[in-house]
């Protein structure tokens, strides 16, 4: 008989009470066996709604996406064999879970990336310039390492064991790119699959509802890319 790997599932949030609950019940019902839910030190009722639904409240007061996955990486249970991350503002399509774990599950991927710019999308769902990222990043990514994604979304499970391997250290929003990058640059076992984008239903944009949170951001992700680029190269890591 073959047991299906513990699924954990990591949520970074702040101030997302209105979404949160239904996140959280989400992903108990189509295949995390756990759910943590990282905060940023909310001032609403996001921690109590995320404890209501089931989920293990961790606190990160210090500011930074990436150190909040780090955060809850460090929480997460040892049997834990997928990690699946989720946002909290309950945009993620939740019934995509399953399409995300299969992949490992059956032993076919180390890591599944969502990508929401294929697959059903709402009205409204993505902005203009995070669709433009999403391209230009998987741009990027098949130039230097023959990788195939087309967005950046943080909608994605990994083994394990795939993710200690990778050394990951961004504490921003460059996070998600860096992942997309030390996976290829492995040599992990890459799929991507469709997931679409529903339109957040809690919470603010951290970084497309405003412009310069947005340029910052944009930032952070280019100077990743430079960045870790030229440290797998030191690493002798192979392109492509």
């Amino acid at each position: 008989m073959i047991i299906a790997p513990f699924v954990t599932a990591i949520v970074p949030c702040l101030d997302e009470e209105t979404a949160i609950a239904d996140v959280v019940a989400g992903l108990l019902t189509h295949g995390a066996d756990a759910v943590i839910v990282v905060d940023g030190g909310s001032a609403d009722a996001t921690r109590e709604r995320s404890a209501t639904a089931g989920a293990r409240v961790v606190v990160e007061p210090r500011r930074g996406y990436g150190r909040a996955i780090q955060t809850g990486i460090a929480a997460l249970p040892p049997e834990t064999g997928i990690v699946l991350f989720v946002d909290g503002d309950g945009s993620d399509r939740l019934d995509c879970v399953p399409t995300l774990l299969d992949p490992i599950r059956l032993g076919h991927a180390d890591f599944v990336h969502g990508s929401r710019i294929r697959g059903h999308r709402e009205r409204g769902a993505m902005s203009p310039q995070q669709i433009v990222a999403g391209h230009l990043a998987g741009w990027l990514l098949r130039l230097t390492y023959g990788a195939r994604f087309t967005d950046m979304s943080p909608f994605r499970a990994i083994r394990r064991d795939a993710l200690a391997r990778l050394g990951m250290r961004d504490e921003t929003y460059g996070w998600n790119l860096e992942m997309l990058m030390r996976a290829s640059a492995a040599g992990l076992r890459c799929v991507e699959v469709a997931v679409g984008q529903r339109p957040r239903r809690g919470g603010a944009s951290k970084v497309s509802g405003d412009w310069r949170v947005g340029l910052r951001a944009a930032w952070a992700i280019g100077t990743t890319f430079l960045r870790l680029a030229r440290a797998l190269s030191r690493e002798g890591r192979p392109a492509g």
